[in-house]
């Protein structure tokens, strides 16, 4: 009987212990300041989904910090905040529509500090639960290491979709890119195998395919691409891609494209028909919009002086390759597409408008704009931007912009999130980050994807590249992925 009762003193003692590391009192003298803290990631003033993982954060150069957050306490990590999931949802829940107040208190040479509260304002409506991106290293001639990953944004887990460890061999490796799916689901997803195994994996209505989507008429084998909302097809472009590496400036690469199509892919019957192929233009990154019925894209008018695709004439004339937005009508009965019609002129302004993403209502654009060329995330000068199709006028779109690079942007299923890449933390890797877009069109502050440690990302030397939501995880396994790699791709028809 006395063992019984020491064992329950020792459980009881332990789960106490755990409780106060869990909640630490907040010190009982201070010295007020009237300024907010500089925490890191800053979740100051941001506007969250209310089924967001929690905002762990972190304060430089303290001793040991405890924050307020609502009605209870975290922290006690040194200097780190680390809230409780359970806890964190259910704070959600309540504060929905509303705001959380965060009190941070931090401790330095023995004496604390406590600093003016800030508000994390919690929206009404929920971010898509998935979020998918290739995680790589800092490279451009090799792919010894890449991988496609999903991340559940409720909490912190992270699975593998597909590694190019399953099947790369030699120095080369295998590149994967160009992850996509049908309206946010993964029975319809699709992604590109390059080099070794080169094919690309489809998923069709959860039956996995692996096709050579490249035909004697085309330039190359199928590139960026865009899901029909309702219909079994894809459109691609199909282009040759160049890279020139800079001495100089500040951008460390150009990625240009030297002639460009666009094409779409009827899964069903296995066939490519041929949407645009304009020798003077170099039409890239198709986008349909959500009821269907309009295909965007992108295309720079170029005209070679002495011979097509002269790729020492492009080097010399990249910086004048800069694209306007156009889109095309379909008709689904018929498989038709009308006449190009221009909806952004960038050119216009001196500048360069690609990758288009329409959204769900089918008001808006989101693009990326830079100097020149296609690919932004490497120009400093790059924004994201928003057309309103209603007024032909760009919103303003400066709360989610910075002073470095940001590109890759697109809409939540339910139009109140934009989700985007940014090189804002370093000016190296990429990080995944969102914004809440209103019901009027007003664009907020946004927010770096919440890690389980807040310091992640600054220790993570891995750039998360073209990140796409997703309502559900992806259903194929890695192991699936690569037994199919293993196989001849089938060739597809015309």
């Amino acid at each position: 009987m006395k063992k019984v009762s020491y064992y329950l003193i020792v459980l009881i003692s332990t789960f106490l212990s755990a409780a106060c590391s869990k909640h630490p009192s907040l010190p009982s003298s201070y010295t007020q300041l009237n300024t907010e803290p500089a925490i890191w990631p800053d979740y100051t003033g941001v506007t969250v989904p209310p089924n967001i993982a929690p905002l762990n954060f972190l304060v430089d150069d303290v001793d040991d910090v405890v924050a307020l957050v609502g009605e209870q306490t975290y922290g006690g990590q040194a200097n780190k905040v680390q809230i409780d999931e359970d806890e964190w949802h259910e704070m959600l829940a309540s504060a929905k529509g509303k705001s959380l107040s965060v009190t941070v208190y931090t401790k330095k040479d023995g004496k604390w500090s406590a600093y003016k509260p800030f508000l994390v304002h919690v929206a009404e409506e929920e971010i898509d639960p998935y979020v998918s991106y290739r995680v790589l290293p800092p490279t451009f001639v090799g792919f010894d290491e890449l991988s496609i990953r999903e991340r559940n944004l409720t909490n912190f887990e992270e699975t593998i979709i597909y590694n190019n460890h399953q099947i790369t061999q030699g120095i080369e490796g295998q590149c994967i890119n160009c992850h996509s799916y049908q309206n946010y689901g993964t029975d319809n997803m699709m992604f590109h195998m390059r080099l070794q195994n080169a094919g690309t994996m489809i998923v069709c209505d959860g039956k996995l395919i692996f096709v050579n989507l490249k035909t004697d008429d085309m330039i190359s084998a199928a590139a960026y691409n865009s899901w029909h909302p309702s219909l079994p097809i894809i459109a691609f472009s199909t282009d040759h891609t160049m890279q020139s590496f800079h001495t100089r400036e500040i951008s460390k690469v150009e990625v240009m494209e030297s002639a460009s199509d666009l094409i779409i892919y009827d899964i069903k019957n296995n066939r490519v028909q041929t949407v645009l192929n304009d020798s003077l233009e170099f039409e890239l990154f198709p986008s349909w919009s959500p009821d269907g019925k309009w295909l965007y894209y992108c295309s720079a008018h170029h005209e070679y002086r002495k011979k097509y695709e002269d790729t020492d004439e492009l080097l010399e004339d990249y910086k004048t390759l800069q694209y306007n937005l156009y889109r095309i009508s379909f008709d689904a009965a018929s498989m038709t597409f009308g006449e190009p019609e221009l909806i952004y002129d960038a050119v216009a302004k001196n500048r360069s408008a690609v990758q288009p993403r329409v959204s769900q209502d089918g008001r808006y654009v989101l693009f990326a704009e830079g100097p020149w060329g296609l690919f932004h995330i490497w120009h400093t000068s790059a924004d994201i931007q928003v057309l309103d199709l209603q007024t032909g006028e760009l919103i303003d779109a400066s709360p989610i912009n910075s002073d470095r690079p940001e590109s890759y942007a697109s809409f939540s299923s339910n139009d109140r999130w934009i989700l985007f890449e940014s090189r804002r933390d370093d000016g190296n890797y990429t990080r995944t980050y969102f914004a809440y877009f209103d019901k009027q069109g007003r664009l907020h502050k946004p927010f770096e994807v919440p890690a389980k440690d807040p310091e992640f990302f600054r220790l993570f030397l891995r750039s998360w590249s073209r990140p796409e939501l997703m309502k559900e995880p992806v259903h194929v396994t890695p192991r699936q992925f690569y037994e199919k790699a293993l196989t001849e791709p089938i060739n597809v028809g015309k």
